[in-house]
């Protein structure tokens, strides 16, 4: 897949860690082998299948460099993101803890969430958390391994729209739109407002508390996408596409960014990183790469909470255990027919590493809100096969120098 030439200009480039342009991905022999993955790639249009996959090579100073290869990309596309958007908003919350610059104040502490508003709902426990008390940290926590909802709604009501949005366009992430909390029937205005909040300590004192807030921005998708054929609303079936309008936007480029700045900020200008501690990024490694069955705070059982609950490239199709010699670093997202993943993929034992985002839409009836999706037909399959494929190719790939995981192995 490469050659000579291309590697000294690599190694040329290696100051800035990577310097690829995107190619098209060579998918070539052996697809008779994957078959969800054949039909999807065939028929790309009606999967609205997107994908960019990054091959890594190291430098000799052990530092990445990319190249990037895609399938159909096109970030003017709208899909619906789902859960995705909660991995810039869960790195975002640590950032705008740092910049509070208050004693005592950190992902630990204590946040108290009120209501003022019939759309809103307090939020005083959390009773999977080991003090039966909520906070940022343990929010983040159950964002990274089962993909929350209800932890992804609070960091936005802390956050509010103004913070998210202005933050992501000052990080190069513009094909991005935040407007909406998640599974919660509300209108666009009243997305607008955002619930009054305190942080106290562990005597109960107030270390910061904001009152209920509001944007009069009004954050939207710039297409007005319209989806699907027909759609259920409460109960009944509207014979019109569904409006994605005041929906998320999470492209494939920005998702898979993302991704790449968690893993490796330096291969990012300091402007587009995200502004969270070292320690804080080992944090959200830790709990990114995360399985269900090995935490504790939060518990996650069987036969609910599968090793591949969130980890679709690779092992989607199967609920066995995921093998130690595997790390997988990702977000996914499941919804309205569409599967979303983007990940960093590690092998320990053969040296492999490679980044990864994809969407599928699977959706045969075109009709949205039906619960009938080929999730298990196609999505799921698609994502085992795409993944294993790559993973293939790369263990066969021959790489000058070996990739140096240890710091990795000590995160578990």
């Amino acid at each position: 897949m490469k050659h000579n030439l291309l590697f000294i200009l690599l190694v040329a480039c290696s100051f800035l860690f990577s310097c690829s342009q995107k190619e098209e991905i060579p998918f070539v022999d052996g697809l008779e082998d994957y078959p969800t993955l054949q039909k999807v790639l065939s028929e790309k249009d009606k999967y609205e299948v997107q994908i960019l996959f990054s091959s890594i090579d190291r430098n000799e100073h052990g530092l990445p460099l990319y190249e990037d290869y895609t399938f159909n990309l096109d970030d003017q596309k709208y899909f619906y993101p789902a859960s995705t958007v909660k991995l810039p908003v869960a790195l975002l919350a640590l950032e705008w803890l740092n910049e509070q610059g208050i004693d005592n104040l950190d992902r630990n502490t204590t946040l108290l969430i009120d209501s003022v508003r019939p759309s809103q709902i307090p939020a005083y426990v959390d009773f999977s958390s080991e003090d039966s008390l909520p906070s940022i940290g343990h929010y983040i926590k159950k964002i990274l391994i089962v993909s929350d909802n209800d932890a992804y709604n609070r960091l936005y009501e802390v956050l509010g729209l103004d913070y998210i949005n202005q933050k992501l366009k000052e990080k190069g992430l513009t094909n991005t739109v935040i407007s909406q909390r998640l599974s919660f029937p509300i209108s666009p205005e009243e997305n607008r407002y955002f619930n009054p909040v305190k942080f106290v300590d562990s005597t109960g004192s107030v270390i910061l508390e904001l009152p209920e807030r509001h944007t009069e921005t009004d954050y939207f998708v710039p297409s007005k996408p319209q989806i699907g054929k027909a759609h259920y609303k409460n109960d009944s079936l509207i014979q019109d596409p569904m409006d994605f309008t005041y929906k998320n936007k999470f492209p494939i480029t920005d998702l898979h960014g993302v991704v790449q700045r968690i893993i490796y900020p330096m291969a990012f200008p300091e402007a587009e990183r995200f502004n969270i501690t070292e320690e804080q990024r080992g944090f959200v490694m830790k709990y990114m790469s995360t399985l269900p069955r090995e935490s504790d705070f939060p518990k996650y059982e069987l036969p609910e909470f599968y090793d591949s609950y969130s980890k679709f490239f690779k092992f989607g199709s199967s609920k066995d255990s995921i093998p130690d010699q595997f790390r997988i670093f990702n977000k996914t997202g499941w919804s309205y027919g569409y599967l979303i993943d983007g990940t960093y993929f590690v092998d320990f034992e053969n040296d492999v590493e490679f980044f990864v985002s994809a969407v599928v839409y699977s959706n045969e009836d075109e009709i949205l809100n039906d619960d009938n999706y080929e999730y298990e037909e196609i999505g799921l399959p698609f994502f085992t096969e795409l993944g294993e494929y790559l993973y293939q190719m790369e263990l066969k790939r021959k790489k000058v120098i070996k990739p140096d995981f240890e710091n990795l192995k000590n995160l578990r």
